[in-house]
């Protein structure tokens, strides 16, 4: 068995993705922990949800990546009413993720809270700032052409109404 601190060194994680771990200790390294297994995409996704959700994310919108894309088999974007509450919104779903799952996610734009990625390995969660999310427009990007031609059609139409 290891000393306490080369056990803690396996512990401190610089938030890289690795799924040959067991809670984040090295399996090249001789230890094993207790078998976990990993957890799927659909599980991942619904605690993405939920963790959203019971931060009161507003306008969630989860996009099915199969077939579309190899980074990942779902997107899920969402909104905070501030750059507070999207930062801790993020801290929040990593920690639940951590937590419950294992699962260390890469993290970009916490700092500034207006946009933050979070890549878990099997579900990318982009929370945005209302005005930044609806400058770059992500969901219009990754829906198939179809729902994005017929919702803008539909806001076209309903500008020359008012």
């Amino acid at each position: 068995m290891p000393s306490a601190g080369v056990w803690m060194a396996f512990l401190k994680e610089d938030n890289d993705l690795s799924f040959a771990t067991q809670a984040g200790i090295p399996a090249a390294h001789g230890i094993h922990a207790m078998s976990v297994q990993a957890p799927t995409a659909d599980s991942t996704l619904a605690a993405v949800l939920k963790s959203l959700d019971d931060d009161k994310g507003e306008d969630i919108v989860q996009i099915d990546l199969h077939g579309k894309s190899e980074m990942g088999d779902y997107m899920v974007i969402a909104s905070g009413r501030s750059s507070r509450q999207v930062s801790a919104m993020a801290e929040k779903l990593t920690d639940r993720l951590k937590q419950s799952f294992g699962i260390l996610c890469k993290v970009e734009g916490r700092a500034t809270g207006d946009w933050v990625l979070i890549d878990t390995g099997d579900v990318i969660v982009h929370v945005f700032r209302p005005e930044v999310r609806e400058f770059y427009q992500l969901e219009k990007m990754w829906q198939n052409p179809g729902v994005a031609t017929a919702e803008h059609n539909a806001a076209e139409a309903a500008k020359r109404t008012t």
